[in-house]
């Protein structure tokens, strides 16, 4: 066989494993969820990795506000599963501040999911939470595209005054 059909074949069985250990990560995050649903409300926060780990929180809180069980995924694979954080549970999720003791110890990227998950919780607790749909990447280099054509023509425009 000639480099580039085994280069190909490689290629594709490693996305069909990709698509395959990503599909058990779906089902993975929606048992969780389910699991955590069945106690009360869920907090999901997250912080997106693109080349640093994406990290993912859940909380589950009851009417008033308490953490009755949380769990994290962190992780740059999709190899990355739920653990559990104990140390959350029984805390009320309005008191969740990034000076916090807990919230503190750990890492900036949970960090920033955790006070993501609280953002969200008050914001739909208040009713006034709109998911925010993200640009199709298409849509994102072009508005970068005519970012940069008015800041090359304002600079043009100052060269000639």
């Amino acid at each position: 066989m000639n480099f580039i059909v085994v280069l190909g074949m490689f290629g594709i069985g490693a996305y069909l494993l990709q698509i395959v250990f990503g599909m058990k990560q779906i089902k993975h995050f929606n048992e969780t969820y389910q699991m955590l649903r069945r106690k009360g409300k869920v907090a999901i926060g997250r912080r997106a990795g693109k080349i640093k780990a994406g990290t993912i929180v859940m909380f589950a809180v009851n009417n008033n506000g308490d953490i009755l069980e949380s769990v994290k995924m962190q992780g740059v694979t999709v190899m990355a599963k739920f653990k559990s954080l104990p140390q959350f549970n029984g805390l009320n999720i309005h008191d969740l501040s990034e000076n916090h003791d807990l919230v503190a110890k750990e890492n900036k990227l949970m960090q920033q999911a955790i006070m993501n998950a609280r953002e969200i919780y008050i914001r739909v607790e208040a009713g006034n939470y709109v998911e925010d749909s993200p640009v199709s990447p298409l849509m994102d280099a072009r508005i970068h595209m005519n970012i940069a054509k008015e800041s090359i023509q304002k600079k043009l425009k100052r060269g000639v005054e």
